[in-house]
């Protein structure tokens, strides 16, 4: 994007930061670590190309930028303060287009990322088919009929920042295993995000919240977690799974099942939520490529409007063959289960409040705290 564009786009959007601007020469500020995410809407392993719909919804967020801009395909630059942009091709069939996504600062400095995406729009013709149903047995609960501290037997909280002190994504928080930060009361679990000056492993942060890691590993099943999700901006709810192998700093496995690293283990998120759109969740998965070594990764999202009014459920149903992320048992991704992907060793589930970073986004200033509440975990195999 042109710099004359940029300026020109900041003198409408933010008047306020030109008039206050003193007469000595701004220094320019350059925006970083872009994040961009695509979301197909409607896509699936078998639907890669969305639901016929044509529709993508973009995301972005970058530090110190102040906006942004979308160009879809060969189309009108679109100039926003927005994080988020939807998108419809009109185009019959199957078709690739370029999306680029550009962020800039409040001196006009920019960047930008360009990708390449395949959008079906059209009528799919489903087959219908007959579901057998299968008897579960309960295998792992928490039900939090309880009052204070999470149940040890059932939660390790994992505090030690694997990121030199500090948690990876750009987040801005420390984990604790206060009960400041993560209790029970009234029937469910409460994780709470704080805003507080805190020091540990020689790091000061300026938010607390906490990162719960079940002591139960599984391969295969279905898990279930009822939950209400923060309203505050600057918050990342996340229902999650890793590989037990994964041997992290401060987790409660060590090298009990391996010791692979991430992405090889594979992540499963069942639910995460940015900060700057309480509307939607996303499901996602993060893996290595058991041939290659490289990372891949796939997902969508799906709105829930009430999810921070309302408890909603949000499932991961896993076998040898796939992976699928509900929520309300409405379908949101289903991913197959191939044996180039490491989802065939036991995962353990995460339970977390994250503030700031790459799906948190900024933190207003006027933040205090939140809260992320949990009605139940269920595992069912």
């Amino acid at each position: 994007m042109k710099k004359s564009n940029i300026l020109y786009f900041l003198s409408i959007a933010f008047t306020f930061v030109l008039s206050c601007s003193s007469s000595e020469p701004e220094t320019e500020v350059k925006p970083t670590n872009l994040t961009v995410i695509i979301t197909i809407v409607g896509a699936s392993d078998t639907q890669p190309a969305g639901d016929g719909s044509g529709e993508v919804r973009v995301s972005a967020f970058a530090q110190d930028a102040v906006g942004y801009a979308y160009r879809f395909d060969n189309g009108e630059l679109q100039e926003t303060t927005s994080r988020t942009m939807s998108h419809t091709f009109e185009r019959e069939g199957i078709h690739s287009y370029t999306v680029e996504v550009f962020a800039y600062s409040a001196t006009g400095e920019s960047i930008s990322e360009t990708r390449s995406v395949s959008i079906f729009k059209g009528e799919i013709q489903e087959e219908a088919s007959e579901e057998e149903e299968v008897e579960t047995t309960l295998i792992f609960s928490d039900e939090f009929e309880y009052e204070g501290r999470p149940d040890s037997t059932k939660w390790h909280h994992q505090v030690i920042g694997p990121n030199n002190g500090s948690w990876y994504n750009g987040e801005f928080q420390h984990y604790t295993d206060r009960t400041e930060n993560s209790f029970v009361s009234n029937g469910t679990l409460k994780i709470k995000a704080l805003k507080e000056t805190y020091s540990s492993g020689g790091v000061t942060k300026s938010y607390t919240s906490a990162r719960l890691n079940s002591k139960f590993a599984f391969t295969y099943g279905r898990v279930e977690v009822r939950a209400k999700l923060p309203a505050e901006a600057g918050t990342w709810p996340a229902i999650w799974t890793l590989g037990a192998n994964i041997d992290e700093a401060g987790n409660y496995f060590g090298q009990q099942y391996g010791s692979v690293g991430w992405p090889a283990c594979g992540e499963i998120d069942i639910m995460e939520q940015r900060g700057w759109d309480k509307i939607n969740t996303i499901a996602y998965f993060h893996w290595g490529n058991t041939n290659t070594g490289a990372y891949q990764s796939e997902g969508s999202e799906t709105a829930v409007p009430s999810s921070t009014q309302d408890f909603h459920i949000y499932v991961l149903e896993w076998d040898s063959s796939s992976m699928k992320v509900l929520v309300d048992n409405t379908l949101v991704y289903q991913l197959s289960n191939t044996q180039d992907k490491p989802y065939d060793n036991p995962h353990y589930i995460l339970l977390n409040l994250a503030m700031g970073g790459n799906l948190g986004g900024e933190i207003p200033t006027d933040f205090t705290d939140a809260t992320f509440e949990i009605d139940y975990v269920r595992v069912y195999q």
